[in-house]
């Protein structure tokens, strides 16, 4: 049944039932086991980020007000794009250290870009512009691939017939989340005949 035919009370308690189920893991995109810890930061009990996400941010946000502060020329813009767009693209194919594969690549890209949108020449505002549309599309292609549920290839525990410990957090309130929801469901679909 298409959510339109929903009441939108049950549409609400859905999705912050949803909110809730996945609040714990929602920003770390890693199992949550012992092995994955240096993956992730810790916020207080119940809140992981990712530690290689929460250094893309840092780079973003160092290059973004580098560009604003320098005012950078042309040809600093084009060195930092293509320094940039070279390490987002190796770390496709190797593992380098987090703060190169992610700070310093998001730092040269959006230094780049940013630095192009505040320049008056039109030639390095549609530098920018290309590059905002390449990371848009590579977060889009990021975001729409979804979590990796398959097994790690070091983990002792990938050919065991069970969910792995480090998802099984995740697994069992995904589970819950489901049976609640559909739950809701049906009670509004039977209300609603």
């Amino acid at each position: 049944m298409p959510s339109a035919r929903l009441p939108k009370r049950t549409r609400l308690i859905v999705d912050r039932l949803a909110r809730r189920a996945h609040a714990f893991h929602r920003f770390a995109h890693h199992p949550l086991c012992e092995r994955y810890a240096g993956e992730l930061i810790p916020l207080g009990r119940k809140t992981r980020l990712c530690r290689g996400c929460c250094y893309a941010v840092l780079g973003t946000m160092c290059g973004t007000a580098s560009a604003v502060l320098a005012r950078p020329s042309f040809g600093a813009l084009v060195f930092s794009a293509v320094l940039g767009l070279g390490l987002l693209a190796t770390s496709l194919v190797v593992r380098p250290p987090k703060w190169l594969g992610r700070a310093l690549a998001c730092a040269a890209v959006s230094f780049a870009a940013i630095g192009g949108l505040c320049s008056g020449q039109l030639l390095a505002r549609a530098v920018s512009l290309a590059l905002v549309v390449v990371g848009g599309l590579f977060l889009w292609g990021y975001r729409q691939r979804g979590p990796n549920r398959g097994p790690c290839q070091t983990c002792p525990e990938r050919l065991a017939p069970t969910v792995c410990s480090g998802l099984r957090p995740i697994v069992r309130r995904e589970r819950a989340f489901r049976r609640v929801a559909q739950r809701l469901i049906d009670q509004a679909v039977l209300s609603r005949s």
